[in-house]
């Protein structure tokens, strides 16, 4: 078989359903191979980027590894800010990216750039086939790479000159990814700690829904009693009327919970990862720390470590839930949980009969009451990303997909792809700006060619309206945010899709229920929110 032919049979072998990308003259062998396969389908985008941001999503909810596929040169380019966002956000993806015959590596080339150094700094693992036999080896390692702790990005790179050699190899056998758990000490070092503090608090991140231990965190939190925040990519873990939720932190205003952090004498954290919030924006006081996670916790002296679980998330609050550990019940002062529910709209006033105004809380209020537990919602990144991570409040976990490492602009549309291909009978939303949907609009065209059937909301206000509000407050004014923009009911209909206008909360309200009782294709809903 040839290079290609084994490379398919290779990503077969691993699970592989779906890969998205654009085929170029350096991959029309890949091309040829994968439409030979038939477990394996190839999802054409209108650009690398879409691509890219549809094997992060569909690596979040799928719990396989995405698969996405470029050219050599601007191909190659146009993936790295979808590779840069998985890997930030630690979503399994591995792309795969031809590249110039090694015959003319030495020289300067036409579209030629060294792929591998480019994408070092946006991967876990960035290598170039430079030997066709190795092919297997390749494959197998770049998919453990970037299943492991802390999940991430691999690229690969096929130059084209490998492509069509014929070899005799097969797949690797597939293995399970080793698990540790803390030894006895460890554990016994964390009960102590827990039981010398009074008024501990428990900072959860994306970590403990990627190590499917919600059900023994859920556990471990009734045990302690004590409070519990969030980050943006944990919401779900907890329900909204939990009376330990004190609900999400890591805004750059107006973060409230920072009241309850700093009341606390130790931090119980909790799969967070970094990237989310910097440990000096959130403990200025540099409370101890328990860090339970997958990997040993970064030094940064802003989170002194007291004590380290470092395992499987799962198994190692299974081991702490047998520990008899004490209740430590306690509420921060100031009423602050109800400060919160105020501060974040979190709960719609129910009281007032006069017509609720057209904001971006009410909107998703609306969503909130009007959807299954099972609905997936992904922001795209905004100022509306920060009224979704305050007021939003999902029914299960990772059923709220957000940005919030490279936290890059264009994810929500490409992103509703890869999770309508990961999870066919969930209901999608996706929620974008007007900025964002233009960036990656074009993969709507994809999305009705696979027959799909998604939400999409736009929220049209001709303005970056973050970068607006935040030059306002420095300068007085605004400069180089405003723009102006196409009439998005019409250009959804040249889609082929049905757009549709909602001018207040009542209209967008009747659109949302009618739309999604009736779903079975793609509908944009175009929103022009009061201020």
């Amino acid at each position: 078989m040839k290079v290609t032919d084994v490379l398919v049979h290779c990503l077969e072998n691993e699970g592989v359903e779906y890969v998205f990308g654009i085929v170029g003259t350096e991959t029309l062998d890949l091309a040829d191979s994968l439409s030979k396969s038939n477990k394996i389908q190839f999802i054409n985008v209108r650009h690398e980027q879409g691509a890219a941001f549809m094997a992060d999503v569909y690596g979040r909810l799928s719990k396989k590894v995405g698969v996405c596929l470029s050219t050599l040169g601007p191909g190659a380019t146009n993936l790295l800010t979808g590779i840069s966002s998985a890997q930030l956000d630690h979503s399994p993806v591995v792309a795969l990216i031809g590249q110039a015959g090694v015959g003319r590596h030495h020289e300067e080339s036409h579209q030629y750039l060294d792929i591998v150094k480019v994408f070092e700094p946006a991967t876990k693992w960035s290598t170039q086939i430079i030997e066709s036999e190795a092919v297997p080896a390749i494959i197998r390692k770049a998919f453990k790479i970037a299943k492991m702790e802390k999940p991430g990005t691999v690229a690969i790179t096929l130059p084209e000159n490998f492509a069509a050699q014929m070899i005799s190899k097969k797949p690797l056998p597939v293995t399970p990814l080793p698990e540790c758990v803390p030894v006895n000490e460890e554990l016994q070092t964390a009960k102590s700690l827990i039981q010398k503090h009074l008024k501990p608090l428990i900072i959860l991140g994306n970590g403990v829904i990627r190590q499917e231990a919600v059900a023994e965190l859920q556990t471990f939190i009734h045990i302690l009693q004590s409070p519990v925040i969030h980050s943006f990519m944990a919401k779900g873990v907890l329900a909204k009327e939990n009376p330990v939720n004190f609900f999400t932190f890591g805004f750059n205003q107006n973060d409230l919970t920072l009241a309850g952090i700093k009341e606390a004498d130790l931090l119980i954290v909790i799969g967070f990862d970094f990237v989310e919030k910097l440990p000096k924006d959130w403990n200025e006081k540099k409370l101890p720390v328990l860090h339970i996670d997958t990997l040993p916790a970064e030094i940064n002296e802003y989170y002194p470590i007291e004590s380290e679980l470092v395992g499987n998330i799962k198994k190692t609050l299974q081991l702490l839930n047998r520990a008899e550990l004490p209740a430590k019940s306690w509420v921060p002062t100031g009423n602050l949980q109800e400060k919160i529910k105020a501060a974040y709209q979190i709960n719609k006033n129910e009281t007032d009969l006069t017509p609720l105004p057209f904001t971006i809380e009410n909107v998703l209020h609306c969503i909130e009451n009007l959807t299954s537990e099972n609905t997936i919602v992904i922001s795209d990144v905004g100022a509306h990303k920060v009224s979704i991570a305050r007021t939003y409040q999902p029914k299960m976990p990772n059923r709220l997909i957000i940005s919030n490492g490279l936290a890059s602009m264009g994810i929500a549309i490409p992103g509703a792809i890869g999770a309508k291909l990961a999870c066919p009978n969930d209901p999608v939303i996706c929620i974008t700006g007007d900025g964002g949907a233009l960036m990656n609009f074009a993969e709507i065209e994809t999305a009705k060619r696979l027959g799909l059937s998604f939400i999409i909301i736009v929220l049209n206000d001709s303005m970056l309206k973050l970068e607006v509000q935040q030059m306002n407050k420095r300068f007085g004014n605004n400069y180089g945010v405003t723009f102006q923009n196409p009439d998005f009911v019409q250009l959804a209909a040249s889609f082929g899709i049905k757009g549709v206008q909602a001018n207040n909360l009542g209209e967008f309200e009747n659109i949302l229920k009618g739309t999604l009782q009736t779903l079975e294709d793609i509908a944009l809903i175009n929103v022009c929110l009061q201020d």
